[in-house]
């Protein structure tokens, strides 16, 4: 249970909100796992090949979400941080079935990058 606590995601009755470090042009479309920041904050990091330019990220963000989540795309929003890499995205539906399947992503996806990080 003390992984759910370091989780960057809350589970609200209508979905889940989750804290998102984004890279716009970062050359493919693809959930890299969890981070903890120097705050001590934990992200999901995330890679777009859109701009960060009239919005394109951002709408990359989403799709990339709703794919990876089963969700529709109107089902998931931004909630703070347009402009900024850091961002709380809102996506409806099961927050249950959301934490889990955000869990087992980022998981493997954490794993991988350890796996091939030497260090």
């Amino acid at each position: 249970m003390a992984d759910a606590l370091r989780d960057p995601w809350r589970y609200s009755t209508g979905g889940i909100s989750i804290a998102l470090r984004v890279t716009p042009r970062g050359g493919r479309d693809d959930i890299d796992g969890t981070e903890t920041l120097a705050d001590g904050r934990s992200v999901v990091k995330v890679r777009v090949r859109a701009i960060a330019e009239g919005g394109e990220a951002n709408r990359a963000v989403i799709e990339l979400l709703a794919k990876a989540l089963g969700v529709r795309k109107r089902d998931v929003r931004v909630l703070s941080g347009i402009t900024s890499r850091q961002k709380q995205i809102a996506v409806d539906g099961d927050p249950r079935k959301l934490g889990e399947l955000l869990r087992s992503i980022t998981a493997a996806k954490s794993e991988k990058a350890s796996e091939q990080d030497p260090t």
